[in-house]
């Protein structure tokens, strides 16, 4: 979704291009559908994993509980997350990937973020902070530089900043990791909320 009400660009392009991909049918238990929010003004971009059900469903992203949780995170309500042109959603797989045996979602296939990712970053300049939310993601954008782990990458948040903040996958089954880990409410979350809170001064 592109809230900017600027002429058509190389930007709304590409995201018409992203919407229009079916690279994975066949390969996912439903019919494609890319979710991805981003406009010229993105300034803060929210990299997760990838679409689960519901946001398949609803087209927008973050329209479950984990959005409700990250929203809390970012100290910005729903109308704001879905209306500012400053916040923008690009996950590193763009379309649910179904559920496994276990009740889980399948992680996200490389194929999509090899497909566009490098594109679509190109044609948003303006963003200062990117938000990498969960190991998935983090093991993508970082590469060598991501620690053993989720935890300890979170941990090191201040080696990635300031463009960057790796961050916990906001679904409620981490909330007993949070619990063991009161530093990330203290540290990281006092300073993503006050980055959000610049951004959108």
């Amino acid at each position: 979704m592109t809230t900017s009400t600027e002429p058509d660009n190389g930007l709304d392009a590409l995201l018409a291009e992203i919407r229009a991909c079916r690279a994975c049918l066949g390969q996912l238990p439903h019919t494609p559908r890319p979710v991805v929010m981003v406009a010229p003004e993105t300034r803060l971009l929210i990299c997760g994993q990838a679409p689960g059900r519901r946001v398949h469903e609803s087209g927008l992203p973050f329209t479950d509980p984990s959005g409700v949780r990250l929203r809390d995170w970012m100290g910005v309500d729903e109308a704001t997350f879905y209306g500012d042109p400053r916040l923008g959603v690009a996950a590193q797989a763009f379309c649910f990937p179904g559920t496994d045996p276990k009740g889980g979602d399948y992680p996200p296939p490389r194929r999509c973020a090899e497909l566009w990712r490098p594109r679509l970053l190109a044609e948003l300049p303006k963003v200062e902070l990117t938000l990498l939310v969960g190991g998935y993601a983090q093991a993508w954008a970082l590469g060598a530089a991501a620690k053993a782990n989720m935890t300890e990458t979170v941990h090191a948040w201040r080696d990635y900043a300031p463009a960057i903040l790796p961050l916990p996958h906001p679904s409620w089954r981490n909330t007993a990791w949070l619990k063991k880990n009161p530093w990330f409410e203290a540290e990281v979350l006092l300073y993503l909320r006050q980055r959000v809170k610049e951004m959108l001064a």
